[in-house]
């Protein structure tokens, strides 16, 4: 591949002849202030003129490391040694572009101070070389001249050849290419952190894969349009007015559920022990009061502390724990916050005056719980990791047959790995999901344990809520009287087993946060709503529009690599479900036959309070084990809504009747390509949704104006809220709003709950009196 002309990007063109007219008029007053000036060399001058054939010389350089790099990647290998040789080779492009900017500093500071020298010359009027009109003009012109590439190379950047001349509309190529760049930026901003490791690193890791899927993403550029349009593009979508979901007629949330979860919020939110909790609430003195936090001005209680695994030497993490939560130490059994790729961060406690065993696990903090929520691809859930929905006696018949039917199911993959190893830390390696445990859990709930009958609860907020959601999943087969609290958290599972684990697992979703709406459909379909947006604007340039539609032509749709692993994969989850289907079939005749056994069964459930349950079943998942399956068969869900991205299909399809008619229309061909939720297909992505039972927090909004004396009132309280049961499925896709961001900080969830049940409380008082 040669280095043509028309690869070069026209700002390269320039900064390289202005730095070749440095150079040459440069030589030249060098070469005068000698001749003039006895001897004497202008130094400044010598400076800028030897600092420009150096930039022209690393220019040459990285368009040669870039040339490389491009073709590696036109390779479209995936195999390791292409990988590697692609990864060097990107490395050593990325040294040429660093060495580059490091000379464009260099050479503005130059500049500067040829410019503050020269001054002083013109100021004296008595230098050598400004004896003649023509060399004061040429100086002056100089000055001028190195000024300007000073300032151009500030905004040109490094890259000297287009990358569009090498890839030009390869959807492939712009993916693996934007991949390389995401997985360096990544490993060096972890580098700079403290983790080393990750540099070194070269199989395919947890970096890897979270730069490929952004690279995906960012794979629009295949289509010649820049970053800045597809922002201007999300611009427009947040100037509809996007209102959250109505909720009148609609059920509203237990009062006993938003009481339990008011009172377990706050160990989720105690979870955050690093100093991101005070960043938000004491932005500017939030280092004095995180260090308060963490003990550091009672260093003598350091031996009342608990010990973590990852703690510090005052133990400081478990003091800022407890300082908010206000419990004492003995209080918090065990727990974690070192951070090792999918590890999650969690504290034990037990509340012996509320009869309960809490598990709080920490949301989103360090960049190991960036990489986690950054694997957002898909995965197969194991029998394992569903164990406590397949094995429980405590699940409706219909809803077990309805989860073993449907194999194979699937999860976000980073929270369904950080769920497994959460599990082995708190209850061991059971050889079977039913089998005798020796973790932390069985020691204290244990037949004549310490805690033996203890309610267990499980909270969790943003990530750490996903991975409550999943790690319940595990236990509840175990212990009948768990219940996960996900404040906040992703969508994680597939909607059979979202829906299958509803009676033990609460997510409560405040506002317009996106974290609940956050996954990879939501952001392809955010993105094409991009285009929807821009389409209803008036303003609109017509070729911008076509440009997105041409963009998203290539995202449409989801490839995969391996046709045979799908088929594979079929046949194995055919095997799944028939091994479980027999073992299912084997437990319910051992069920019928041994009556005595079910006679004793229906005695512990009613000693138990439980009713209503139909038929249960055990069954043994062992022959499921080795028909677990790692590629799976993929649906997809993922047509836009109206009331997540304010846009109505209907009506944008109708505005552009008459264009679409065209065949060569990329915005006809854009919306025959939208995945329909309606028509599935099995090569678009899986849709991921939240867990359990959905409660939503809203603003309650007035409606009646004329009772000036109520809306004051109103007004005096502050904002009031109410919790509605909310259907999983509006939660889809990203509402682009302000509050999108603000919603998800734990605080306001917390404080919306206080008003909730305050509210509830005053209404109570006044309903009392007025009965009596």
């Amino acid at each position: 591949m040669g280095l043509a002309v028309r690869n070069l990007s026209r700002w390269s063109l320039l900064v390289g002849v202005s730095n070749m007219a440095v150079l040459l008029i440069g030589a030249f007053f060098i070469f005068q202030t000698h001749r003039l000036c006895h001897g004497r060399i202008a130094f400044p001058a010598l400076l800028v003129s030897l600092a420009a054939p150096i930039r022209l010389l690393v220019m040459l350089q990285t368009a040669f490391a870039q040339e490389a790099a491009a073709a590696l990647i036109l390779q479209d290998s995936n195999d390791l040694f292409t990988r590697l040789r692609r990864r060097a080779m990107y490395k050593k492009w990325l040294c040429w572009s660093r060495s580059s900017a490091i000379l464009t500093v260099l050479q503005f500071l130059f500049a500067l101070y040829l410019v503050l020298d020269s001054t002083r010359h013109f100021s004296s009027s008595n230098h050598c070389l400004l004896d003649s009109p023509l060399n004061r003009t040429a100086l002056f012109a100089f000055i001028i001249l190195v000024s300007f590439v000073a300032i151009l190379q500030c905004f040109t950047g490094s890259d000297v050849i287009k990358w569009r001349s090498f890839y030009e509309t390869h959807d492939h190529a712009w993916k693996c290419h934007y991949s390389e760049v995401f997985d360096h930026g990544i490993r060096e901003t972890l580098c700079c952190l403290g983790r080393f490791n990750y540099m070194s690193t070269a199989e395919e890791d947890e970096v890897y894969s979270v730069a490929r899927l952004l690279g995906d993403l960012v794979a629009y550029r295949a289509s010649g349009t820049g970053h800045l349009e597809l922002l201007a593009a999300l611009a427009l979508l947040q100037n509809h007015g996007i209102s959250t979901e109505s909720y009148e007629g609609s059920m509203e949330a237990p009062e006993m559920r938003i009481r339990e979860a008011e009172a377990l919020h706050k160990f989720a939110e105690a979870a955050y022990t690093g100093p991101l909790l005070d960043v938000g609430r004491n932005p500017c003195v939030f280092p004095c009061a995180w260090l308060y936090r963490q003990g550091i001005l009672s260093p003598w209680t350091r031996n009342r502390r608990p010990v973590l695994d990852g703690d510090n030497w005052w133990r400081g993490h478990a003091a800022a724990f407890l300082k908010y939560v206000n419990l004492p130490p003995e209080v918090l059994r065990q727990g974690r916050v070192s951070q090792v790729k999918c590890q999650a961060a969690y504290f034990v406690v037990v509340l012996h005056h509320l009869q309960s065993v809490v598990i709080a696990i920490r949301g989103t903090e360090t960049p190991e719980d960036l990489i986690t929520d950054g694997l957002g691809k898909e995965c197969s859930l194991s029998v394992n990791d569903l164990a406590g929905l397949i094995n429980s006696n405590y699940i409706h018949y219909d809803i077990k047959k309805n989860v073993v039917s449907s194999f194979p199911h699937y999860g976000h993959s980073g929270i369904a790995e950080a769920a497994r190893e959460l599990f082995m830390q708190i209850e061991g390696n059971p050889e079977r999901p039913d089998s005798e445990s020796y973790g932390l859990l069985s020691k204290l709930l244990g037949f004549g344990c310490e805690c033996f009958g203890y309610n267990v609860r499980i909270v969790g907020h943003s990530l750490g809520g996903a991975i409550a959601a999943l790690l319940g999943l595990q236990l509840y087969n175990r212990y009948p009287n768990l219940h996960v609290y996900s404040y906040g958290p992703l969508p994680c599972l597939d909607l059979v087993v979202a829906k299958a684990c509803s009676e033990f697992v609460t997510s409560i979703i405040f506002g317009n946060e996106f974290s609940s709406r956050l996954s990879v459909g939501s952001v392809m379909r955010l993105r094409a709503a991009a285009i929807t947006s821009l389409s209803q604007d008036p303003k609109a340039d017509s070729a911008v529009i076509f440009r997105l539609a041409r963009r998203f032509l290539y995202l449409s749709k989801y490839q995969r690599n391996n046709t045979n692993a799908e088929n594979e994969s079929e046949l194995q989850s055919g095997t799944i479900k028939d091994d479980i289907n027999h073992q299912m079939h084997r437990s319910q005749c051992e069920t019928y036959n041994e009556g005595s056994i079910e006679q004793d069964n229906q005695t512990i459930k009613g000693g138990l309070g439980i009713s209503n349950y139909g038929e249960y079943m055990s069954f043994d998942s062992e022959d499921c084990l080795n028909n677990e399956h790692e590629e799976c068969s993929l649906w997809s869900d993922a047509r836009a809504r109206d009331h997540s991205v304010g846009i109505d299909n209907a009506k944008f399809t109708n505005a552009f009747a008459k264009d679409a008619r065209s065949i060569n229309d990329p915005v006809s061909q854009f919306i025959e390509t939208v995945p329909d939720s309606e028509n599935p297909s099995s090569n678009d992505p899986p849709e991921l949704y939240l867990p359990g039972s959905v409660i939503h927090i809203v603003l309650e909004k007035q409606t009646s104006q004329s009772d000036l004396k109520t809306l004051w009132r109103m007004q005096e309280r502050g904002k009031c809220y109410k919790a509605y049961i909310a259907d999983r499925e509006s939660f889809k896709d990203i509402i682009v709003s302000p509050s999108m961001f603000l919603d998800h900080l734990p605080w306001r969830c917390h404080d919306a709950l206080r008003k909730i049940l305050k509210a509830q409380t005053a209404e109570d008082q006044v309903t009392v009196p007025h009965i009596i």
